[in-house]
């Protein structure tokens, strides 16, 4: 079955092919950061237009890698949401129209499901079930994954996502937008213990999680070497800064994780999202371990956590995950044609469907 994916939520456009038998055959992804980075943010309407623009070039792109045609397809699935209205639209008119004119189904599928399933892209793939963390611009959440469309919410975000906070804190400090790829770069030759941020909620009894007072702290620092070097920051002092904030993020989406495995019972971790491309998260979480709760004086040993990141390549917003996630949906019969699009549409609603 070859599946043709279409993600267009913000301000990427994704178009790939998958095949449930050869796997993903191709992708392709325009990416629209110089056009946005003139208004310092993204211009919905731009986005809409730009999205119109890429859709059937991109397609007729990887038909041609993949060696195939238009009378190939099997299926057409699409981000249906959650997203920027016109730019979800954009995709979701371009894939009801081109599966209308194929005589062929369309499956509307939720953009962080998508995320969620895109380690499955790797040779590598993680088994059910698993904590997904899903750590990007627009969300922060664990999910306990059972299986698809059988997700449960365990904790999340109370305010800014992970990735607004890199992005806000970036900008703080001076940095082009979006900036928060760019922070990551200057963390690692920053100097640790220079400055101390705090860790919100890091021992709170949930998994629940909050950025906006670490981007406040920053704020408090920058504002703070500004008027001790003139209007200034130090480039050696941004660096530290940018150090400093990232291992403030990393310990707590390393302690929330090790605490949703242990109340889970599960010995998986997938992380997904923007953010996941963080080398620091990476390297951090890679190193987990989980210690079994006993009733007993000893504790056995401390158990391997077996973590799942996809390729950088598909952290970001792309149409290969898309792709993956409208085959496995139309694998397990769960498929329902929408030209509807659903702006806000929490993760949890797709399990009614």
């Amino acid at each position: 079955m070859l599946v043709l994916g279409i993600e267009s939520s913000c301000d990427e456009t994704g178009v790939a092919l998958y095949d449930t038998e050869r796997g993903l055959l191709a992708h392709r992804l325009h990416t629209q950061m110089a056009m946005h980075a003139e208004y310092g943010g993204v211009v919905p309407e731009l986005a809409s237009r730009d999205h119109i623009r890429r859709l059937v070039p991109l397609t007729q792109s990887c038909l041609q890698e993949a060696g195939a045609d238009y009378a190939d397809i099997d299926a057409v699935a699409f981000t249906q949401g959650p997203g920027l209205s016109g730019a979800l639209l954009a995709g979701s008119g371009y894939a009801n129209a081109l599966a209308f004119a194929l005589g062929k189904p369309v499956v509307p599928v939720h953009h962080l499901e998508g995320h969620l399933l895109s380690p499955l892209l790797s040779d590598n793939k993680p088994a059910f079930p698993f904590v997904a963390l899903l750590v990007s611009g627009g969300h922060t959440q664990f999910m306990a994954v059972r299986g698809i469309g059988n997700y449960t919410l365990l904790g999340e975000s109370v305010d800014d996502a992970a990735g607004e906070a890199f992005d806000k804190t970036a900008k703080l400090l001076g940095l082009p937008y979006p900036g928060g790829a760019e922070l990551s770069q200057l963390a690692r030759l920053g100097s640790p213990g220079v400055f101390e941020f705090p860790r919100p909620m890091l021992h709170s009894p949930d998994l629940q999680m909050s950025f906006s007072g670490l981007k406040t702290a920053v704020l408090t620092a920058v504002q703070k070497v500004r008027a001790e070097n003139n209007g200034n920051i130090p480039k050696q002092t941004r660096n530290d800064i940018c150090r400093a904030f990232q291992d403030a993020v990393v310990d707590v989406l390393a302690a929330k994780s090790h605490k949703a495995l242990l109340d889970t019972g599960f010995h998986t971790l997938v992380v997904a999202g923007g953010v996941g491309a963080n080398q620091k998260l990476r390297a951090t979480l890679s190193a987990l371990t989980i210690q079994p709760h006993t009733k007993g004086r000893s504790k056995p040993p401390a158990e391997a956590v077996k973590v799942h990141f996809p390729a950088p390549e598909y952290c970001t917003d792309n149409g290969a995950m898309i792709a993956l996630a409208g085959a496995m949906r139309l694998q397990n019969a769960q498929t329902a044609g929408s030209f509807d699009v659903k702006p806000r549409w929490p993760l949890a609603e797709i399990m009614k469907n």
